[in-house]
């Protein structure tokens, strides 16, 4: 889905000018968007498959939830607008631990050039699996794995199958949920 978006400068503050997202990748141009990471009391991490039909990472391993902050949108409400679309789960604000914000390049191709300012959170997954619902236009399939299980193939470089962030921004999260369990 198209919507408008916040342009922000290279150091993250706010232009005051507002895109369409398809103008922003486009241009590659820097916008905001939310990374919640779910993660369980017995160190399991939620990772959600991008649905086949998404133009960028289709059908690979990902965040939890993530998606664009509307222009003019509170962050807290956007990442909690996108939990609930994406995986059916209502949030409180306290329920969401920022952890950071990191940026992001990926060139797709010439006309695609995702620039982004990811403001990262965390959130202990509080109900069974069952009790999730993926948005199909956005959700291949959820799953967790053991963040121990994760961490070793990050150290190998064995993340065929995930979508290639960062290795520090993986290390930086696992580092975070490491910390809380």
């Amino acid at each position: 889905m198209d919507e408008l978006v916040d342009i922000l400068d290279e150091h993250g503050n706010p232009t005051g000018r507002t895109c369409l997202k398809s103008e922003a990748h486009r241009n590659g141009l820097l916008h905001p968007t939310i990374h919640v990471w779910f993660y369980t009391v017995n160190g399991q991490i939620l990772f959600q498959k991008r649905a086949a039909n998404k133009d960028t990472f289709p059908s690979l391993w990902d965040v939890s939830v993530a998606g664009h902050i509307g222009a003019g949108e509170d962050i807290l409400e956007a990442a909690m607008r996108e939990v609930l679309e994406e995986i059916g789960l209502a949030l409180a604000l306290t329920d969401l631990e920022k952890i950071g914000i990191f940026k992001s390049l990926h060139r797709h191709s010439e006309a695609l050039i995702d620039h982004e300012l990811h403001h990262t959170f965390l959130s202990e997954l509080k109900v069974p699996m069952s009790q999730l619902t993926k948005q199909a236009s956005e959700v291949e399939a959820l799953d967790t794995v053991a963040i121990t299980e994760f961490e070793s193939r990050l150290n190998r470089g064995q993340l065929d199958g995930f979508v290639p962030h960062d290795t520090a921004y993986y290390q930086s999260v696992i580092e975070e949920i490491s910390k809380r369990l």
